[in-house]
Order: C-alpha cells, then structure tokens, then sequence
C-alpha cells in the first residue's frame, strides 16, 4: 500500500485557503470587480468551514477585511496571513494535503511551481506551501523527479482525484515538452512513479487536451472532475464548429473506455457554456472548475442558459450538499476561476 493518500475533495475539510486578489495584470481593468468576487466565495464557505486568507500586508488586510465585512462574511471563520505572493491561484501554489499513512500525519506535498512554465513571476508563490506547512505545524514533504531527485514541478490543477488512487490528468499538461514543459525529458512513466511515490496515486487516467482560452496548457479541473470514487463529470460542446468540440470529445471517449481497478466509470456530461470572449480573447469559462466545500458545492455561472442545467446536474451528483452558482463572468478573465483560487485542508485525523 503506497505510503501517502491524497484525499478527495468532498471529504471533509477543516478550511480552505485564498489569496486575497492583488495583481492587476491578472485582471486588467477587473480588479476591482474581482475582489467582490472573493468577498463573496468567502462568505458562502465562512458558512461552512474555517477561510484562511493570504494577503501581502497590513494594508491590504484592512482592505479585505472591510469588502469581506461588506460582504456579509462570519467574521469568526476566517483567520488572516500576512505573506506576499506573485498571484492569487493557491490551487497550483499551495501544495496539495496528502495523509501519510505511517504516522497518521497530515502533510503538506510541496511541488515545486514555475509560473505554470510562462510566467516570470513565480518565486514568492513558491515558497508559500512551505508557509503554510509553518503556520500549521504539520510536516512538508518536497516531492522529487524520480530519474534526477530534483524538485519535481506541477500545479494542483493539473490533476484530480477519487481518493482512492486514482487521478484524472491531461497529456497535453504534464507530458508536453514545447510549450509549457514542466519537467522535461521525464516521462509518462517518470510522471506516474512520482505521484504514486509522493501521493499514493496508483492509477491515471490520461486525458488528451484542455480547452480554449486556458493559459495553463491542458489544466484537467477545466474539462473533468470526479464527485464520487467512481464518477466523472466531463465537459462536452454540442457544437461541431466550436474549438472545444473534437479534444472534449476524445476526452469523452477516454473517460468511457477506462477501467480504472478492473472497473468502468460511471461518466456525466456538462454542457460547456457559449463562448464567452472579452477584449478580443476567449475565456476558459467551464462549470467544471467548481470547488467541493463542507455542505456546499460553489459553481462558475456565466449568464448563460447553460448555467441551470449545470446547477441542476451537480444538484442531482451532490445529495446532501447545497450547490450554489457564483457569478464568474469576471473572475474568469484572470483565465481561472473558483476551483483555481482555492485549496481544501483536509480535517484530519478524520471525525
């Protein structure tokens, strides 16, 4: 039995973690708006589970915790930390909380992030699962290529899991070596040893491509997610024409044909919404980068007629959780949006 085990999203968390908004290059013209946004998702989860929230100084925190104020947020669910970042997007920066099953310890898997391999402002990013691991008191573990022991790159988004061992991940992100290599010269193989190695994921199922408009190069919690150890939502476009339609349908096909454990999944579909362009550039607007919280499942909406057919499938998933939609036609134009900027902290040791 591997050592560690990455647990899924919907188990149960203590907190989530954000980074209070603050370059303006991310949102060009949209700040502003965006941090209403946060102001927002942060009070739907003080409902449910402890908010931890990064800002970059004394001043900003007064800033937040006015709009948070506003906003309507329980003030006695959040905690605050003063530590500078280069962007907002704590899934791929945080780390990722995985159990280690020897000392029943939760631990912090620290990979080491590069600015998605485009971006030249990434350093002060990557010392943030090293923070948190601090202010937590929990052990890190720094995860390793397995063919040179150097510090292995990935990003949180690049993957998702069942729980169980099993992740969803995308070729077009962790094997590429032209656009946005991460790693390179490791191979499939090389990657697969790795997240077994340092988060007990034993078994991938291997998409092809991302969609449109994703500056990350085939980030997976765009085009499919798990919501239970043996279901996946996935992304479709209807429209033959449309850029998204032939790589969401081979990732269709993929999902259908694996058998993760000797087992099919069971596979639902989302409709992806019309594309949504701003300033001359298409947006990977999805409702598949949703974020799974304690008693609430929080969705991009994008005033689109799509939008309450995906409420209503993720209702229909999530029994027992209340699925809200959270307006994204802003947030998305920093190319991301709520699963993005937001890191489950498992509660552990489990109730």
């Amino acid at each position: 039995m591997p050592r560690y085990r990455l647990p899924a999203e919907w188990e149960p968390h203590r907190a989530t973690w954000l980074a209070w908004p603050h370059d303006a290059s991310d949102w060009p013209g949209k700040l502003d708006a965006v941090r209403w946004c946060y102001a927002d998702l942060i009070r739907h989860l003080a409902e449910v589970e402890t908010v931890e929230v990064i800002v970059a100084n004394r001043a900003q925190e007064r800033t937040a915790r006015g709009r948070v104020t506003r906003a309507g947020a329980r003030p006695e669910g959040l905690r605050w930390h003063r530590w500078a970042t280069d962007r907002s997007w704590v899934r791929d920066t945080g780390g990722l909380f995985a159990v280690d099953r020897d000392t029943s310890a939760l631990t912090l898997v620290d990979w080491r992030f590069s600015g998605w391999a485009k971006y030249p402002n990434w350093r002060r990013d990557n010392r943030l699962p090293a923070r948190i691991a601090r202010a937590l008191r929990i052990p890190r573990l720094v995860a390793t290529r397995p063919d040179t022991g150097r510090p292995m790159v990935l990003e949180g988004g690049a993957l998702d899991v069942n729980g169980a061992g099993v992740a969803l991940v995308t070729e077009e992100c962790l094997l590429d070596g032209q656009v946005q290599p991460r790693n390179p010269g490791l191979t499939r193989s090389g990657i697969e040893e790795a997240l077994a190695t340092c988060l007990g994921l034993t078994e991938m199922v291997w998409l092809g491509r991302g969609i449109v408009g994703d500056d990350t190069h085939g980030h997976v919690d765009d085009i499919a997610r798990f919501v239970s150890p043996d279901t996946v939502v996935t992304a479709i476009e209807p429209h033959v024409a449309d850029d998204n339609h032939a790589p969401l349908a081979d990732n269709l096909n993929r999902l259908r044909r694996a058998r993760p454990g000797g087992r099919g999944l069971r596979v639902v579909t989302l409709p992806m919404p019309r594309p949504l362009r701003f300033a001359g550039r298409r947006l990977p607007a999805s409702y598949l980068n949703f974020y799974i919280a304690n008693e609430l499942v929080l969705v991009p909406t994008f005033n689109d007629p799509a939008d309450r057919t995906a409420l209503d499938t993720l209702a229909e998933l999530f029994v027992g959780r209340q699925v809200r939609g959270i307006h994204a036609v802003d947030l998305v134009w920093g190319l991301g949006a709520l699963h993005c900027l937001s890191l489950q902290e498992p509660a552990w040791p489990a109730a």
